[in-house]
């Protein structure tokens, strides 16, 4: 199994960026697919999820600026993220977790290498 992350880069406030996580070697309608984000010297929490069924989560810091949206044929899934700020500033990773998300990143079997994001005010 494979997760490939991309789109990360180095932005201003109030840009947006659109991150894509390709999947390779599960399938991939059956997994609930994640992104996790981690700054420096924190831990790395949960920012969006996805059911194999199409149900959402958004956590609160990024609700109404960041949107997940998965492509069972494509095999990716992406995250949106629109009104940045600075404390968006993280590593993005992108997770895979059978039938359903979780917000424990223990509770994922697949992970992909992390995508840089950064945020300049």
């Amino acid at each position: 199994v494979q997760l490939q992350a991309s789109g990360g880069g180095l932005v201003q406030a109030g840009d947006s960026l659109r991150l894509s996580c390709a999947a390779s070697g599960l399938t991939f309608s059956t997994y609930g697919m994640a992104w996790f984000r981690q700054a420096p010297g924190k831990e790395r929490v949960l920012v969006a999820a996805i059911s194999s069924g199409g149900s959402t989560y958004s956590a609160s810091s990024v609700k109404g600026r960041f949107s997940i949206s998965g492509d069972n044929a494509k095999k990716t899934v992406e995250l949106q993220m629109n009104s940045l700020k600075p404390e968006d500033t993280a590593v993005y990773y992108c997770a895979a977790r059978r039938v359903t998300y979780s917000i424990y990143t223990r509770e994922y079997a697949y992970w992909g290498q992390g995508t840089q994001v950064t945020v300049s005010s």
